[in-house]
């Protein structure tokens, strides 16, 4: 228990295992005394800090439901999850404590300010704390809100058994050591950061490198100290940006785990070539936690999200629910106790995302090989169909982020008189504006010519949310008029 747990790398003293499990009994005490009881919601939007992850174990000590939720929600958008979660409680950050406390009658309010001022942290109690709730695994244990990019936010249900047995598996799947230290500068109101890579570490009392955020400079310093790091697609490719990452460097790392977005090829290739190791990408849903990963030892396929993780099935679909022969692409499905029991308070929408058999429908577009593994195209709803063809985005990005003068790409599907839908190029150059005629001839006897693109359009950057993932759906409002005055 003397061990550490979190290493704020310099920025304040570290947590060992005994202080933090002392801070969470005590937040668990004030949490009771705030009304909180078994089974129900805590409202949580704070910053990422070591109070953060006591607040979160308190949370299931007394056998409440916890609910993160993004620190850059505005305030009508945390009014809908007030709403909707109807929490006993709503934890808040100071400077938001009072215009909250305001607006909001039906909760208590408090901040986790490490000062006073109505804050959790304020009078602490010295005892034991309340004795830990037991639930059964089936017992809800958090909720966590969609994105809400395609429409209203789902909370989904996650079981202590979801958690559970999904940081089981990947501890073994990911060959978790004990001396292992995870550099950890992801948010923790997502499944990655607050579940994936904190419940890797706790459960196996290992120490985390816990960054306040991703900064490039702070995570090169720290890569000496640890073994295994978890991010998204953009810390590597920041990472690569900087002249200091180097084979030597990473000497320590075992192991580069990549999620929560598309990684590319070229990002995969660049990494290896630096670093003389291959990132581990896998693929998993807030609704799902982890369903496929390449293996620890054996190939890690650039482009691929790898095989079922044990004890979970998958399998590729029709729109009918027809399961596809190998290598032909259709919507994933996933089944196992790693999938969510439903969306929050919405039992119609539950009901369309779940087959008869139970298998949840992803709404990721992928193709399955003989041997099982998974290689994602997109997302349903991204799927272009131009003159009646059905166009996968990710096979066009793929050539064009191969292109030297682009340095990302998103492919889009907007309003067309003639086609229904024209392939647009969305592309963030190098230097230069990229033109259609350069990507006509990048593309030409690549693709066949319905699903090259009809526009090229240069952006500065392309939107993403919080995790990385390209915000297609804003890209399509923002050229949604590109052929409004005709085809071309």
């Amino acid at each position: 228990m003397d061990s550490v747990a979190l290493d704020l790398a310099g920025n304040g003293e570290n947590w060992t295992y005994a202080q933090l499990f002392k801070r969470s009994q005590q937040l668990a005490q004030t949490l009771v005394e705030s009304g909180v009881a078994a089974g129900e919601r805590v409202l949580v939007q704070v910053e990422k800090s070591p109070e953060a992850v006591a607040l979160y174990l308190a949370c299931l000590r007394v056998g409440g439901v916890f609910v993160p939720i993004n620190t850059a929600y505005t305030d009508p958008e945390v009014d809908y999850f007030l709403a909707d979660a109807e929490p006993v409680l709503f934890v808040c950050r100071l400077e938001d404590e009072v215009r909250v406390r305001h607006r909001v009658k039906a909760c208590v309010v408090k901040s986790l300010s490490t000062r006073g001022d109505g804050s959790l942290l304020e009078n602490l109690p010295d005892g034991p704390g309340p004795a830990i709730c037991q639930r059964s695994g089936s017992d809800l244990a958090a909720i966590l809100y969609t994105s809400g990019t395609t429409g209203r936010s789902k909370g989904a249900m996650l079981s202590h058994n979801n958690l559970g047995i999904s940081a089981v598996t990947l501890i073994d799947y990911w060959g978790w050591r004990s001396d292992d230290v995870l550099l950890h500068a992801l948010p923790i109101f997502h499944v990655h950061g607050l579940f994936v890579a904190l419940h890797c570490a706790l459960l196996t009392a290992t120490r985390l490198i816990f960054l306040p955020a991703f900064d490039t400079q702070t995570v090169l310093e720290q890569l000496p100290r640890a073994t295994v790091m978890m991010g998204v697609p953009t810390f590597y490719t920041r990472l690569l940006g900087s002249a200091d990452l180097t084979r030597t460097l990473c000497r320590s790392m075992r192991l580069f785990i990549s999620g929560s977005a598309p990684l590319t090829e070229q990002t995969f290739a660049a990494w290896e070539e630096r670093t003389g190791q291959r990132i581990l990408e896998r693929y998993g849903m807030s609704e799902t936690m982890m369903n496929t990963s390449n293996p620890l030892l054996g190939e890690r396929v650039a482009g691929t999200v790898g095989y079922p993780l044990p004890g979970v099935q998958v399998r590729v679909v029709d729109d009918a629910g027809t399961q596809l022969a190998a290598g032909e692409v259709g919507v994933l499905e996933v089944k196992g106790p790693n999938v969510f029991s439903g969306y929050w308070r919405m039992p119609e929408k539950t009901a369309t995302e779940f087959r008869a058999d139970g298998f949840f429908i992803t709404g990721d577009l992928a193709a399955q090989d003989e041997n099982g593994r998974v290689t994602l195209v997109g997302r349903a709803k991204d799927l272009v169909i131009t003159g009646g063809y059905n166009v996968y985005p990710k096979e066009i990005e793929r050539l064009l982020d191969e292109m030297p003068a682009v340095r990302e790409s998103a492919v889009i599907g907007v309003p067309h008189a003639d086609f229904g839908e024209a392939v647009v190029a969305v592309v963030v150059p190098v230097a230069q504006d990229v033109t259609l005629a350069s990507v006509e001839a990048a593309l030409a006897g690549q693709l066949a010519r319905f699903k090259q693109p009809k526009r090229v359009c240069n952006v500065n950057a392309l939107p993403r949310n919080a995790m990385g993932k390209v915000q297609k759906k804003l890209l399509r409002e923002q050229f949604s008029t590109l052929f409004s005055e005709g085809s071309s």
